[in-house]
């Protein structure tokens, strides 16, 4: 049997401030929009395609950042940095809260797994690209 892997793209969105946009999942709490990667997408068309889906804004990806990957649970997560070019910032199903936040508060917001470790990766561009497995 050939082996089945989850390859997923998210983004960290910036404003002219530098703040960072969350989305408030119902499962995992805040986090940066992103989601898995569907056939015959590519992963900047994923990260782009997922935050209009969960948060409602059209994004620029202007780097790619890194990669973690999750070898127990075959995952592997690409990750970019972005910018909003339109769209208009709504609460979905995915994302019952959202915002844009500093840097500081995001490192308190976000509590899952290593979610907070993989914006301080992106937003440090100085060590991109980044290849992180767990």
């Amino acid at each position: 049997m050939p082996p089945k892997h989850i390859v997923s793209a998210a983004t960290v969105i910036r404003n002219e401030n530098e703040e960072i946009l969350l989305i408030k999942g119902p499962k995992r709490g805040w986090e940066m929009p992103g989601g898995q990667v569907e056939e015959g997408e590519s992963l900047k068309d994923a990260a782009v395609r997922e935050a209009k889906e969960e948060c409602g804004l059209d994004i620029e990806i202007t780097k790619f950042c890194g990669v973690f990957q999750n070898v127990e649970r075959s995952i592997c997560n690409a990750l970019f940095l972005g910018r909003a070019i339109g769209g208009e910032l709504t609460t979905t199903e995915e994302a019952l809260e959202v915002g844009f936040f500093p840097l500081s508060q995001v490192n308190e917001m976000v509590t899952y797994g290593n979610f907070k470790e993989r914006i301080e990766r992106c937003v440090d561009e100085s060590n991109h690209p980044f290849f992180v497995d767990f």
